[in-house]
């Protein structure tokens, strides 16, 4: 068990159920899954971009990620229904608690100029969206591989509520959000 979850299943618990008065343990919000997307608009010309995007991504979520197709033709973007342009990646379990931990301790704090991420990217159901402008920032992309620095969003949902809980449960994590 990662030292993340194992954080979570008793102090993180713990400070919830005092904070938020929960009556019952399954009230107390809960990570429920880690989205990471990553749009390559560049992919419709030039195949040989989503593959290295697929690339990093595997290397960064440690599981194959999902090639996203566009839902609709748009003349103004030239593009075509079915082209690939992205890829997505949903992580759940001890993969999803274990990224977490890598994005939390190690990869945000090598962001230049970094003063923690915004508080208000909530969503008003509990979920928090993070984005993130290059995947550089993760120790396990080499430098010399990269062939083009790509950003990427990663998406916390958790069964949380309220934005005030899903912040609180974040804050516990260790989510380093700016004051």
């Amino acid at each position: 068990m990662t030292r993340l979850k194992e954080q979570y299943m008793n102090e993180i618990k713990a400070a919830m159920q005092k904070k938020f008065n929960y009556k019952n343990e399954m009230q107390i919000p809960k990570l429920d899954k880690i989205v990471i997307n990553m749009g390559v608009g560049e992919a419709k010309d030039n195949a040989k971009a989503l593959d290295s995007a697929v690339r990093d991504m595997e290397i960064i979520a440690g599981q194959k990620p999902v090639v996203t197709r566009a839902k609709k033709s748009i003349a103004n973007f030239k593009l075509r229904e079915g082209v690939a342009i992205g890829c997505k990646v949903t992580l759940r379990g001890e993969k999803m608690y274990e990224f977490a931990d890598r994005l939390i301790n190690l990869a945000l704090p090598r962001v230049r100029d970094f003063r923690g991420v915004n508080p208000n990217a909530f969503d008003g159901r509990g979920n928090y969206a993070l984005g993130i402008k290059e995947q550089l920032i993760f120790p396990e992309i080499e430098y010399d591989k990269v062939d083009k620095v790509r950003g990427m969003d990663v998406i916390f949902v958790t069964t949380a509520r309220t934005d005030e809980e899903a912040r609180e449960l974040l804050t516990l994590f260790g989510m380093p959000f700016s004051k």
